[in-house]
């Protein structure tokens, strides 16, 4: 006769209630005619539970240790439950039913995900108390793993990360230095979140298997992707899949392009943080356009064209009803006079004026693109954005013409002010008007805005206003004695 027994101890009270344990003794005892059920004994001496303080009544302080001492309660009977699935396992209790494994089964008896019930099982096989058959009691394959959840130290998601971390291992790591690996994973799982716990895993299995780490990474890279189609609405989805060497340079480009703008009068960015990841992919395919290292067609640098009717163009002034026919980008997607008419005021932007035989009028206009030093000139007066109240954006800054080019204006600095992507789009949705007075744009908001329609004044950029503070704030050096 065989006896394999499992004791654990019950749940954990918290310390403004009574101090109460409950010691379970659960026995299992296998003979030859067959196996009886769980035998469960009680401590006499037990009582109720008192009932517990209400929260709206708790102090912070005692909010704070309550939620807390939940927390290591729920993680302590997570624990027993392991126990109870190892053993589980064990009689294999799934053989009796129609599930096809323990995993099925467990995910039926507790309406979980199936990730959550593989996580258990594999867990539970890893942490179990074990005994021989002579009665004996053996170590749990990761001792210090189930000694940190019987504690209520870690969670369900830290043992994941370390049995999966121990598992990765290279087979002579496995069979040298599990324990050490183990024991190290196990005790930073007691301050560490499982995504960062997860971190250090993966840097010791690069440490302990750099040949296979770099397999992996060899693999990942031909395992790249990245597809692109036009949908039926026009937009373009994208989907990708990028090796980490290029995922870290995408995340390196896109997270200061896409982060929230600065508050204006205490109203945050009310973009999405989708619509703040596409605008910055949008303001880094403007970065990658205008760069002299992209490569060229035809001695041409690529370039989006719009192709439109010139007199649908003109009539494109923002009146009701008159926006005019639309036009058609190098997508062969169609785009509104309205947003070609925005588009054709940034420099790296070629229209393609169409006469009333749908033939090329004008392919650009050689005056119409802001030379060097006009960019120059406008950065130095604008800084990076003339509009009202604009912090630093991100993406290239768009030279704009105040009477557009189509109109016969000007590629001059009286006739032109720079503007984020930002405030190019809402100047022209929005019906904004530019005035220039004495060298410095003003700003007419439409009626929707203010209904008194007040002129406010542009220029630089606010960090570009700053660094001037702070020029005045810096006294002039001297010259020598006697120098005017």
């Amino acid at each position: 006769m065989t006896w394999r027994g499992i004791c654990s101890l019950g749940s954990w009270v918290s310390p403004d209630q009574a101090t109460i344990k409950t010691v379970r003794t659960q026995v299992r005892v296998r003979d030859n005619s067959g196996m009886t059920p769980l035998l469960n004994t009680q401590d006499s001496t037990v009582q109720a539970t008192p009932p517990a303080q209400s929260v709206v009544s708790c102090t912070d302080a005692e909010l704070t240790a309550r939620i807390q001492g939940l927390e290591e309660e729920m993680r302590v009977l997570l624990w027993e439950q392991l126990q109870c699935i190892a053993e589980a396992d064990h009689r294999a209790i799934h053989a009796d039913t129609t599930a096809r494994s323990l995993q099925v089964w467990l995910q039926g008896l507790l309406n979980i995900d199936p990730r959550d019930a593989k996580t258990r099982v594999t867990v539970a096989r890893n942490v179990e108390d074990r005994r021989t058959l002579y009665g004996e009691s053996m170590p749990p394959d990761m001792p210090e793993t189930a000694q940190a959840l019987s504690e209520g130290a870690i969670g369900l998601d830290h043992a994941r990360v370390i049995v999966n971390g121990i598992r990765r291992l290279p087979d002579y790591a496995r069979c040298h230095q599990v324990a050490e690996v183990e024991a190290t994973l196990a005790g930073y799982a007691r301050t560490m979140s499982p995504r960062e716990l997860e971190k250090l895993a993966e840097r010791i299995r690069y440490l302990l298997d750099q040949d296979g780490a770099y397999r992996d990474e060899e693999n990942q890279h031909e395992a790249r992707e990245l597809h692109y189609a036009i949908a039926r609405d026009g937009m373009t989805v994208i989907k990708a899949r990028l090796d980490r060497e290029t995922g870290a340079k995408f995340a390196a480009l896109m997270q200061p392009l896409a982060a929230p703008r600065p508050e204006i009068d205490g109203e945050k960015d009310p973009r999405t943080t989708g619509q703040r990841n596409a605008d910055g992919f949008a303001a880094l395919l403007d970065l990658a356009l205008d760069h002299d290292g992209m490569p060229r067609t035809g001695g041409q640098r690529p370039q989006m064209t719009i192709a439109i009717d010139f007199d649908d163009l003109k009539r494109g002034l923002g009146f009701v009803n008159e926006d005019g026919m639309p036009g058609t980008l190098n997508t062969e997607r169609a785009i509104t006079a309205q947003n070609a008419r925005r588009i054709a005021c940034d420099a790296e932007i070629l229209p393609i004026v169409l006469d009333g035989d749908s033939l090329p009028l004008d392919v650009g206009r050689a005056k119409r693109t802001a030379p060097t030093h006009i960019r120059a000139a406008l950065l130095r007066r604008d800084g990076v954005c003339a509009f009202p109240g604009c912090d630093r954006p991100p993406g290239t800054p768009e030279a704009h013409h105040v009477q557009h080019w189509v109109d016969g204006g000007a590629t001059d600095l009286d006739n032109m002010v720079m503007l984020c992507g930002h405030h190019h789009r809402t100047l022209h949705n929005q019906r904004w008007e530019i005035a220039m007075c004495d060298g410095r744009p003003y700003f007419i908001p439409p009626s929707t805005v203010d209904h008194r329609r007040t002129p406010r004044p542009g220029g630089r950029a606010l960090p570009v206003q700053h660094r001037e503070y702070l020029r005045d704030l810096i006294p002039t050096p001297r010259g020598p004695a006697g120098a005017p």
